[in-house]
C-alpha cells in the first residue's frame, strides 16, 4: 500500500522551531520529487517549499524561504522540512506529496499526498 504518513506538527511558540517529516512506504522516494504544502484556516493550500528526485534542487516560497530548509534521506525514505523563526501565520495542516516527475507548481500533477500534520505558532 503506498502512503506517505507527515509526522512532528506541534504547538510551538513564535520564535521557534519544529521539523517535520515525511515518510513514504510501498513505494521508494528516490526519484520522487517532494513537495511541502500548507493551508491556514480559510485560505487555499499553497507550496511551500519542494526538493526534486534527480538533482535534488529545492525550491521555498518566498514566505519560508531562508527559514525553512527541506532535506531528503533516501536511505529511509523520509524528507524532513526544519522550520525555524515560527511566526503566527505559519499556523496550517501541513502536507507533503510525491510526484513522479518534477516539482509541479499544480496540485493535481502530484500522485500521492498524505493526511497532513497540524503546525500552530502562539504569538
Amino acid at each position: 500500500q503506498v502512503r506517505l504518513v507527515e509526522s512532528g506538527g506541534g504547538l510551538v511558540q513564535a520564535g521557534g522551531s519544529l521539523s517535520l517529516s515525511c515518510a513514504a512506504s510501498g513505494f521508494t522516494l528516490d526519484y520522487y520529487a517532494i513537495g511541502w504544502f500548507r493551508q491556514a484556516p480559510g485560505k487555499e493550500r499553497e507550496k511551500i517549499s519542494c526538493i526534486s528526485g534527480s538533482s535534488g534542487r529545492t525550491y521555498y516560497a518566498d514566505s519560508v524561504a531562508g527559514r525553512f530548509t527541506i532535506s531528503r534521506d533516501n536511505a529511509k525514505n523520509t524528507v524532513y522540512l526544519q522550520m525555524n523563526g515560527l511566526r503566527p501565520e505559519d499556523t496550517a495542516v501541513y502536507y507533503c506529496a510525491a510526484d513522479s516527475l518534477s516539482c509541479e507548481d499544480i496540485e493535481y500533477e502530484y500522485d500521492y499526498w498524505g493526511q497532513g500534520t497540524q503546525v500552530t505558532v502562539s504569538s
